[in-house]
Parts: C-alpha cells; sequence; structure tokens
C-alpha cells in the first residue's frame, strides 16, 4: 500500500506563530526541532530573490530515529522528518508534516518488515499532531 506523503493543516496565524504552535505540538509527540532553514531569507541572499515566508524544520523523534536506524541505517539519508510551514498572501500558514511511514518505501523488503511498527507509531504520532493543528486555529472552509 502506498503510504500518503504529508498530512497538511491550514491555521489562520502568521508564519513565527504558526512555527510556535507546530513546535509545541510536535514536542508534546516527542518530537524536537534539530534544524531550521529560512527559505525566504536564503533566496533572497544568495538568489536576490524575493520569497513568500517559508520555513523548513527538521523534526525528530529519538526514539523513534534510534529504532529505525538500528534497522537499516540507510534510513538516515531521510532524517530528520521534515516539517514545511509557509505563509500565503493572506496572512494563513500551511503546515505540512513528512509522514514518517513513508520512509520505510525506501529501505529494502527485509527492512521494511522490520521498520513496520516503528514507522506505524512514527506515523500514528505525525497524525495526533496535525490533529492538534487541525482544532486549533483552523482556517474555515
Amino acid at each position: 500500500m502506498q503510504e500518503q506523503l504529508a498530512f497538511e493543516v491550514t491555521m489562520q496565524c502568521k508564519l513565527e506563530e504558526a512555527i510556535g504552535i507546530v513546535t509545541e505540538a510536535l514536542k508534546s509527540e516527542g518530537f524536537g526541532i534539530l534544524t531550521r532553514i529560512d527559505v525566504k531569507e536564503t533566496f533572497e541572499k544568495k538568489l536576490d530573490i524575493d520569497f513568500h515566508p517559508y520555513v523548513i524544520l527538521g523534526a525528530c523523534n529519538p526514539n523513534l530515529a534510534h529504532a529505525a536506524l538500528s534497522v537499516d541505517s540507510n534510513v538516515g539519508l531521510m532524517l530528520p522528518c521534515n516539517v514545511t510551514v509557509e505563509e500565503d498572501d493572506t496572512g494563513a500558514s500551511r503546515i505540512r508534516l513528512l509522514n514518517p511511514a513513508i520512509i520505510s518505501q525506501f529501505v529494502d523488503y527485509h527492512s521494511q518488515e522490520k521498520l513496520k511498527d516503528t514507522a506505524e507509531l512514527g506515523r500514528q504520532k505525525i497524525m495526533k499532531v496535525a490533529s492538534q493543528l487541525q482544532n486549533r486555529h483552523q482556517v474555515d472552509a
């Protein structure tokens, strides 16, 4: 079965507020932020291009990372799990959370079987984060 790449939520708040909310929601499920890439700032500095507010957060749950890396060290190529936060013209922020279960699709079958439980636990935790965000500051459809 093909896994969904990411879970997406739109919240009615500016980028920095959304990043704070996302960080706290991730923390509640055992994830920390290891990296922060400000794409807008990077494009301005390196390419002299004005880009909309867009940040990539590198999120990691140490227990899940350890379990996955213990099965197949190639998983490290796909860690940390990325979370993107981008602000649109209306001031709303779109958050996309990588589905950790997607990682198991890129390892051999033997490793996939061993990663099944860890991948599912990661997927459930990220879904809980998405649900927390959905219930808070959601844009009315």
